[in-house]
């Protein structure tokens, strides 16, 4: 049993990672639109292109992480040795400089670049420390849920924060330029304190077999595509941060131009991030009671009841909005942890297969796919922005607010269902995870 002291620790490691993720999806899109001064239809392309370079870091980090051999372990030293690189580069995405277009174009793409690959470096590490601190899969999906938990802790904090000290910094005359720039470096700094403590607080526990083969980074790759199990993870989340994607950065035009109430942004937000912490919570008591492979699939039909619901309702209904909006967040936070920790089930179901355990490789083409559906919905999202008419800063069409709506609630519907399609093919049930490591444990003792 790990000690729930421990599993805050691992934890706060993405509270870190939340903080400054959360401001990206949230309010990157609409930093690039309404300050930094590029259209829409240039940000989604610039998502896109980003997040493709990320086929090359994310399996290379992954293939460094796991022949890393240090007196800390494998994974916990990149948490000390990437915090404060993660921390400059967060501030510099947000810094707004004195250029031309183009070279704000080159300068959006050469930041937002750096921050990504700085969060691989750190980021897959971290993931892949989650499955070796214990093999037990009910601890495992326990770890994730407080783990995510915990991000939602550093989400809510954002979605708390950021706006009021954007105001807060940009002073009586509104500098929003100066108010971004200063809110993401008090937030990155509270960022660096979370990784420290996420290092200082965690144990490696599972170590590779004595006995375990020697491949090289591109064998170790290959070798996952055999692994049916793994495929279906990664499609689901796939699918899942395409509407994490799409729904965070339209949420504040969905309030702005919608609702009509964007003084309420952080208030909607924030209660959000609350509602998804308290599904993370549900998530790690009802998976220690039932099959965390049918407690999936419910969360999927319940992400395609609450998006609809989200859906249809008129903007002028604000609190049956809200109610819709923090339900969703609740249900979509059931899946999360739950994926999570069955990305650590099947590189110990590829081990018993291959005679070698790739976590780390696992989880970095694991977050390569989350990334890829992080930038298909971000490019998606500045599509239909700049498809469906939207302006910025101005009052919005008939079109164009149907566009949002899409956007926000639409694909709720459509990936929930392809989610659930998906994980009906999942064999590896809490039952059959059982017999996997007791085979592991026999190829051990041979």
């Amino acid at each position: 049993m790990i000690r729930i002291k421990e599993k805050i620790g691992y934890g706060l490691g993405d509270t870190a990672s939340n903080i400054v993720f959360q401001v990206v999806i949230n309010f990157l899109m609409i930093f690039y639109t309404d300050v930094f001064g590029i259209s829409a239809a240039a940000v989604g392309t610039l998502m896109l292109v980003v997040r493709l370079f990320d086929a090359i870091t994310d399996p290379v980090m992954g293939g460094i992480a796991d022949r890393t051999n240090t007196r800390w372990g494998r994974y916990r030293p990149y948490m000390l040795y990437t915090s404060i690189p993660y921390a400059i580069l967060a501030v510099l995405a947000f810094t707004t400089p004195d250029l031309e277009q183009s070279g704000k174009l080159l300068y959006a793409y050469v930041t937002y670049a750096l921050l990504m690959t700085i969060y691989t470096a750190i980021n897959i590490p971290y993931s892949a420390l989650g499955g070796v601190l214990t093999d037990d899969p009910k601890e495992r999906t326990s770890i994730q849920s407080f783990r995510f938990a915990m991000a939602m802790a550093g989400g809510a904090i954002v979605t708390s924060s950021f706006m009021p000290l954007v105001e807060y910094f940009g002073g009586e005359e509104g500098n929003r330029v100066v108010g971004y720039q200063y809110a993401m470096g008090t937030l990155s700094v509270l960022a660096v304190g979370c990784f420290l403590l996420c290092f200082f607080s965690t144990r490696e526990r599972v170590q590779p077999p004595a006995n375990e083969k020697k491949t090289n980074m591109l064998q170790d790759l290959w070798s996952l595509r055999g692994n049916k199990p793994f495929v279906l993870v990664v499609t689901a989340a796939f699918f899942l941060l395409i509407l994490t994607a799409m729904r965070s950065a339209a949420a504040p035009y969905y309030m702005t131009y919608v609702l009509e109430r964007e003084d309420l942004t952080s208030f909607f937000l924030t209660s959000g991030m609350i509602a998804a912490l308290i599904g993370a919570l549900c998530t790690n008591f009802i998976s220690q009671r039932v099959c965390k492979v049918g407690f999936f699939k419910f969360g999927c039909l319940m992400i395609v009841v609450t998006h609809l619901l989200l859906y249809v309702l008129p903007g002028d209904y604000l609190w049956l909005c809200y109610a819709a909006f923090v339900l969703a967040n609740f249900c979509q936070m059931i899946v999360v942890p739950i994926n999570f920790s069955m990305v650590a089930d099947t590189a110990d179901y590829g081990s018993l297969k291959t005679g070698k355990k790739i976590m780390g490789m696992s989880f970095s083409a694991h977050l390569l796919v989350i990334k890829l559906g992080l930038a298909v919905g971000g490019a998606l999202t500045g599509w239909l922005l700049s498809y469906y008419g939207y302006v910025a800063n101005q009052a919005q069409t008939e079109e164009s607010l149907a566009g949002i709506m899409i956007i926000f609630a639409g694909i709720g519907v459509i990936v929930g269902a392809l989610m659930w399609v998906v994980m009906y093919f999942y064999t590896l049930t809490d039952d059959r995870m059982v017999h996997v490591h007791q085979e592991m444990e026999q190829q051990r003792s041979a």
